[in-house]
């Protein structure tokens, strides 16, 4: 078996509202390997992205652990998790958060050179990645300037550009017309499996599910493994 990754052992996340207790999930345990592209689907409202959030450290659960290359997250103080989500995680949302006064290129650099590497070197980086996803021709163009299906691919390059361990990808594919969706989805299988990087995925569309070397459905407060 390859290198562990990412241990979930046992999580728990409830959340309270003024008329009920909604338990989201309880001793919940996934593995992801390395080089494996894990999808996790299910209905919305299921837990699937505040699982992802709590497997960022976005979000804490209520018990249980999140090991991820061997350290504990439960145990980094907040400055020391963002610096670790600088060096190990990659991090694709339903939204691209691209800042839309700065270029395609600037939005790709932008998280190497804060992270201390040299600006001629993130620079490099960002143009070849920007290169594999298909918009060369788009580094100088501003996110209004570019399509939806454009701007996720921005958004897919930059989860590369710190080199992560592993990319996690948040219904990456939710804000998209149906064609746009299945070019970014193949676009996350490959390009992850050409980096030699994990890829955990959750999403609703069952097409894409399919199309992970693991599938994992969550229903009923847990995971369920599909043969």
């Amino acid at each position: 078996m390859s290198n562990l990754i990412l241990d979930v052992k046992d999580l728990k996340k409830s959340f309270v509202t003024p008329v009920e207790n909604i338990l989201l999930f309880e001793n919940l345990n996934l593995q992801v390997h390395e080089g494996e592209s894990v999808v996790i689907a299910g209905k919305s409202g299921s837990g699937k992205s505040t699982l992802l959030n709590i497997i960022a450290a976005l979000d804490h659960p209520d018990s249980g652990s999140v090991i991820m290359k061997g350290e504990n997250l439960n145990n980094l103080k907040e400055e020391e998790l963002t610096v670790f989500r600088q060096k190990v995680l990659g991090l694709v949302f339903q939204f691209h958060h691209l800042l839309k006064d700065f270029t395609a290129l600037e939005n790709v650099f932008l998280p190497a050179y804060m992270a201390g590497v040299p600006k001629k070197s993130a620079m490099e980086k960002a143009r070849a990645l920007l290169e594999d996803v298909g918009l060369a021709d788009r580094a100088s163009h501003l996110p209004g300037q570019l399509s939806g299906g454009e701007r996720q691919r921005v958004a897919v390059a930059r989860s590369l550009i710190n080199d992560p361990q592993i990319v996690l990808a948040d219904e990456p594919t939710g804000n998209l017309d149906p064609e746009n969706a299945l070019l970014i989805g193949d676009l996350l299988f490959n390009i992850t499996k050409r980096y030699k990087k994990s890829l955990l995925m959750v999403t609703h569309d069952m097409k894409l599910a399919k199309k992970g070397s693991i599938t994992y459905f969550l229903e009923n407060r847990k995971l369920v493994k599909e043969n």
